[in-house]
């Protein structure tokens, strides 16, 4: 409507363009209209506001907003009101729980961009903590929080004491400040260095944490971690791998326990959108020295020191793209000090005043440089071996990219320089300057780090110019650097196995998750159509089983277990597909729907088997395919991040838990609907009446592609709130009908409804599973073929699943 008034005038006589919709000749966009509100009205983000009791914060909250990044600081006050996470915040937490509960490990890592409310999920991650020990009658576990810098252990203990609604929570030991009970201490690693850290009992703190977590291989950072025996470590970072290389997840055995995505910050306006200029360079790198997965910094720094041709064409784009260079605060990342020391001297003499720094500038002349931007003395700083410490500067403006960055987390350390939000900086400035690279270069990890795509979908967006974006956001290539990128992407899809292969002979014998890792490469580059791990072994002359007549078709399915989830299901698969699994007259009834499970997942066809053990058995001897099968298995579960749960009551006896993922055959095997003359390989429809179970499951597409579904059902299934679910039945189901009446009545007449979701029908490995979100209560319908039905859930469904299953999403 723009600025349009609601009038009879306005809507019909003015000159301003108007749309008019109708109910009747649009229908669909106004349900999505509709829908959007009810999402946002039961969002809990936003809150009812009351003058006499929120004036002030209101007004707090626009005065902050006002001077954005100004200070880098965030003022908190003790409100009264309860301190709740924010969607990314509960993600994290959820990942948190998921690691202690589903997988015993306490010692975890949290990587996110500075300003993104780190501190604020240690401080819930605390609170959550100290409630179970609450519950179990023990007392509030002992804290210690660590940081290097007095300003971060301040603003800590306010958080915490927000958190906590409690004001008098926790001490200080920093500076002259020193604790009296020693239960709940914020303290600098100086102030523990200088009293003597082998004095403290090593389970002196039942949980630890650690801010600017990346300081951690300083040799006081060491020695206290080395000490203390915390029931829970947490780490804080925003760049896990450090300038001099170390990654410091080797302390959390390699793994990041959560970690927001830069997709998922900047759709939260957590993060400064970016413009991001993919812009040819002229230069050709295809004959340097490549190794350990990186060119050679000295043949690289070659190439480009001294290059005056190059340089011409980085100040050229730089004017074209940036509106005003004498305004901006530019950060330039360099192969070396000769290269950045070039940089600095070429723009200097070209009338935008540059300085270069590294990691063994002096932290003096390293401030007094940053001072110079920060106050535009000098417009750029050029930076070598210092993409992560001493270059906290909210104000950087434009980043430039003077060198091939092969590693994904390194580059969104050095793009996050740039995306810390501050006053008069309404976007951050990228240019990326792309020469002709080795083919060994990856430009596809980059990209999707960038956009959140899958490495299947990365091609079309590239070639479609990047549609789907973050708002405010903005991907260009020109021509030359677009054939560049392209022809990288469709060379890796096309050479990819060749290059597994070959990075798989050069390592010892490591196994899935080890050789993934090293690699650096997803599961689905290993396990897809007719690839697989054993395939992969045999080709890179590594030994495995041999194996029998069902091998092929075998090892075709491992695909459809990379989702396995839960613990209870992880362990009965493990069991069946070991060298002495049981039999299967000798399996408990549950551990025989776990086999029904495993042997759809593997033949949804019934395989031609004339009974269940028959199928077994083969399967037994298949040596190699378990191996694949266990292999695919232990790395599904190894990156679970959803705490699952069994049914209540009856349905206990089900196989299924809440927040884990199911397929299809899985699903319908579960409820003992898929036998070996009902094979799942039939089943067709989003719903299942099971009378064994007195339930009626629905399978929930959230997704819908128009080449599956028409305009007029694209948006009738949708998340309204964590809780509530609109749902509408099939279009030939009416109120008075049985079985509308069974979804209506269904608590009267003792029955249960189960939902799954899937956000879209198809994965890097085929057909997607679903999120069981548990059991549903009737809330509200309304209209008649279909129904549209407001289910309530009884257990809040993942952050994760409401972000993509809320209409507001799509």
């Amino acid at each position: 409507m723009g600025s349009s008034n609601l009038s009879r005038s306005a809507l019909l006589d003015g000159v301003e363009w108007n749309v008019r919709l109708s109910k009747v000749a649009t229908p669909s966009l106004l349900a999505k209209f509709a829908a959007t509100f009810d999402t946002y009205w039961n969002d809990p983000t936003f809150e009812a506001y009351d003058p006499t009791r929120d004036a002030d914060r209101l007004d707090d909250a626009l005065a902050e907003a006002g001077h954005r990044g100004g200070t880098g600081r965030v003022t908190l006050s003790l409100s009264g009101l309860e301190v709740r996470p924010r969607p990314h915040q509960s993600q994290m937490l959820e990942a948190l729980d998921a690691e202690r509960t589903g997988h015993g490990r306490h010692r975890n890592l949290i990587v996110a961009a500075t300003g993104t409310g780190k501190t604020v999920v240690a401080a819930l991650d605390y609170r959550r903590l100290a409630e179970e020990a609450s519950a179990r009658g023990a007392q509030l576990p002992s804290l210690l929080f660590v940081a290097h810098r007095r300003e971060i252990l301040e603003q800590s203990l306010r958080t915490y004491r927000e958190v906590l609604a409690n004001g008098s929570f926790g001490e200080l030991y920093v500076g002259s400040h020193r604790p009296d009970r020693w239960r709940h201490v914020f303290a600098s690693i100086q102030s523990l260095a200088s009293y003597d850290i082998s004095t403290i009992r090593p389970d002196a703190y039942d949980i630890v944490v650690v801010d600017e977590f990346h300081h951690a291989e300083a040799r006081t950072y060491r020695k206290l971690l080395d000490h203390l025996k915390p029931r829970e470590l947490l780490g804080l970072t925003a760049t896990p791998e450090r300038t001099d290389g170390t990654d410091v997840r080797r302390f959390f055995d390699g793994r990041t326990a959560a970690e927001l995505r830069l997709w998922d910050a900047l759709e939260a306006d957590l993060l400064c959108p970016f413009h991001y200029f993919g812009i040819s360079d002229g230069t050709n790198l295809a004959d340097i020295t490549w190794a350990r997965g990186r060119y050679d910094d000295i043949a690289l720094s070659n190439v480009y020191t001294g290059n005056h041709a190059r340089t011409a064409i980085v100040l050229r784009e730089l004017r074209d793209k940036v509106a005003d260079v004498g305004a901006m605060r530019a950060l330039g990342f360099c192969v070396s000090v000769a290269h950045a020391e070039y940089m600095a001297e070429a723009f200097t003499q070209a009338g935008i005043p540059a300085r270069a720094v590294s990691g063994s500038t002096r932290p003096s002349d390293r401030e007094a440089a940053l001072n110079d931007l920060r106050e535009r003395r000098v417009n750029a700083l050029f930076a070598a071996d210092l993409f992560n410490e001493g270059l906290d500067l909210p104000q950087v403006d434009t980043v430039l990219f003077l060198r091939p960055t092969e590693s994904a987390t390194v580059f969104l350390q050095q793009l996050g320089r740039g995306l810390r939000h501050a006053s008069g900086k309404p976007v951050l400035t990228v240019l990326d300057y792309v020469g002709h690279q080795r083919k060994e270069f990856r430009f596809d990890q980059r990209y999707r780090a960038l956009t959140g795509t899958t490495r299947r979908g990365l091609e079309s967006q590239v070639e479609q110019d990047f549609p789907f974006l973050p708002s405010g956001c903005q991907i260009v290539l020109d021509e030359q650097a677009r054939r560049i990128v392209l022809d990288n992407i469709r060379s890796q899809i096309t050479n990819q196995w060749r290059h597994l292969v070959r990075d798989l002979r050069n390592m010892p014998d490591p196994d899935l998750p080890t050789f993934l890792s090293e690699a650096g490469v997803d599961l689905s580059d290993v396990v897809r159509d007719k690839r697989s791990w054993t395939r992969l072994r045999r080709d890179a002359t590594k030994p495995t089983r041999g194996g029998g007549p069902r091998e092929t078709e075998l090892l075709k399915r491992v695909g459809a277990l990379t989702h396995v989830d839960d613990h209870d299901r992880f362990r009965a698969y493990l069991r069946l597909l070991a060298d002495d699994a049981p039999r299967y007259d000798y399996l408990e009834p549950t551990d025989q729907r776990y086999a029904h499970m495993l042997f759809f997942s593997l033949w949804p066809d019934g395989g031609k088997f004339g009974s269940y053990a028959e199928g077994l058995a083969a399967l037994r001897a298949e040596a190699a395919s378990r191996d694949d099968l266990r292999a695919v298995i232990e790395v599904a579960f190894d990156r679970a991040r959803h705490v699952s749960s069994p049914l209540a009551g009856t349905l206990g006896q089900l196989p299924l838990r809440t927040h884990a993922r199911y397929r299809r055959e899985e699903i319908l095997a579960a409820l003992d609907y898929a036998t070996l003359q009902r094979t799942p390989q039939a089943f067709r429809e989003g719903v299942l009446n099971s009378d064994e179970w007195q339930s009626d499951v629905f399978l929930v597409t959230l997704r819908k592609s128009e080449a599956d579904y028409s305009p007029t059902t694209m948006y009738r299934d949708y998340a309204i709130s964590p809780t509530l679910f609109h749902w509408e039945s099939q279009n030939t189901t009416s109120v008075a009908s049985p079985t509308g009446q069974r979804y209506l009545r269904h608590r009267d007449r003792g029955r249960h409804v189960l939902l799954f979701t899937r956000e879209h029908r198809s994965n890097d490995f085929g057909t997607a599973a679903y999120v069981f979100l548990g059991t549903a209560q009737y809330v509200e319908h309304t209209g008649d073929r279909p129904i549209a039905i407001t289910w309530r859930l009884d257990r809040p469904m993942p952050t994760d699943t409401y972000a993509h299953a809320s209409v507001v999403a799509g």
